[in-house]
């Protein structure tokens, strides 16, 4: 691949069968499919989720919903808890689109949304975040004063409540797939009694996180499911079982720039701003490094890739490669290392086919 790198490559066919797959499952099931797009934030990708049209999708930033608004998709959800700094530019989007709707979880935010309605007569749609325990965001299903918030919310002039929506980020700490099914079913038992306690039968029940929707067969007692790091998948993903290897759409190109076989190690052109420097699947393999390095073939190569700065990548391995050879990294944490791209090079096989954009910023 005659391409500078440091290079983000996407395997197209990959990404078209695990998108296939995710959109089969919910099908089967009957729920509602609200894709998240903040892992590629392209929208090639968010028509392969919808089978190659447009459709509800889930974003994390209100550049990707007015990005995926001007390409058509007509139906939002905003996963963030609004900023109420953010309600002007989320009123003027939800005027030129069938919905947006906007997360709240706390008796302030949603004081300003009444402001804001009040002032300018705008009335908004809403999901109240619920945490499942992943204890990132959401109100405690079992706290009583959320119930009080979820009631209010719902009688709110201001808003059209729509449900109930949470995420099991904590999946991404699991140790095995049992360990993933059974915070699933947490997912969904939290989001189901909460809604019978607050008596609103007919409040979506909003779930996602991509090892969750994975391992399990079928999506049971729910309404809508928003998973996003599927299509691509990653080094992390792999590792926990989400997915197997052969899944994983994407990796780095990077150019080997100091050989030094005298101390076992070689650097690479890719550093923390072409890999990110998450590194998520230490909890499962102690010292996993910053992802799996590989040769062009993405065969996987007895090295690791112990530490990263900015523009450099250490590689220590027996027998480090010349100046100039090519390897590829598949990282760790797809969604990151996506964000650090303003193009990703599209790949069938060895060949480059297109060249895809994503939106960029807040």
């Amino acid at each position: 691949m005659n391409i500078p790198t440091p290079a983000f490559l996407v395997d197209r066919s990959i990404v078209e069968q695990n998108c296939a797959r995710m959109r089969a499952k919910a099908q089967a099931s009957a729920v509602s499919f609200r894709p998240h797009v903040k892992t590629h934030k392209v929208i090639e990708i968010a028509r392969m989720q919808h089978g190659g049209g447009v459709g509800p999708i889930t974003v994390s930033t209100m550049a990707e919903a007015e990005f995926f608004a001007d390409a058509g998709f007509r139906d939002i959800t905003y996963a963030v808890p609004i900023a109420p700094e953010k309600l002007p530019r989320a009123a003027a989007l939800a005027a030129r689109i069938e919905r947006l709707n906007i997360l709240i979880d706390s008796q302030p935010a949603l004081r300003a949304v009444e402001e804001f309605s009040g002032a300018h007569g705008v009335i908004f749609d809403v999901f109240l975040k619920v945490d499942c325990g992943y204890h990132r965001a959401g109100v405690d299903p079992d706290d009583p004063d959320s119930a009080r918030l979820a009631i209010a919310i719902s009688r709110s002039p201001a808003i059209h409540f729509q449900g109930l929506l949470t995420h099991a980020g904590h999946s991404y700490n699991a140790r095995d797939t049992e360990e993933i099914r059974r915070i699933a079913a947490e997912e969904i038992l939290s989001l189901t009694r909460f809604r019978a306690l607050i008596g609103l039968d007919d409040a979506i029940r909003s779930i996602g996180s991509t090892p969750t929707t994975s391992v399990v067969d079928t999506f049971s007692d729910t309404d809508e499911v928003r998973p996003g790091n599927y299509v691509f998948f990653d080094a992390f993903q792999a590792t926990l079982g989400s997915c197997s290897m052969k899944d994983v759409a994407i990796s780095v190109l990077a150019t080997v720039v100091g050989s030094y076989p005298a101390r076992g190690e070689a650097i690479i052109d890719a550093g923390a701003l072409a890999l990110s420097k998450d590194v998520s699947p230490e909890h499962l393999h102690a010292n996993f490094g910053y992802g799996i390095v590989c040769d062009v073939s993405l065969n996987p190569l007895p090295a690791r890739l112990v530490s990263l700065s900015q523009e450099h990548g250490k590689v220590r391995m027996a027998a480090p490669p010349p100046v100039g050879t090519r390897v590829r990294i598949i990282p760790n944490h797809s969604c990151l290392t996506a964000a650090m791209y303003e193009r990703y090079h599209v790949i069938d096989g060895d060949a480059i086919v297109d060249e895809w954009r994503p939106v960029r910023g807040w």
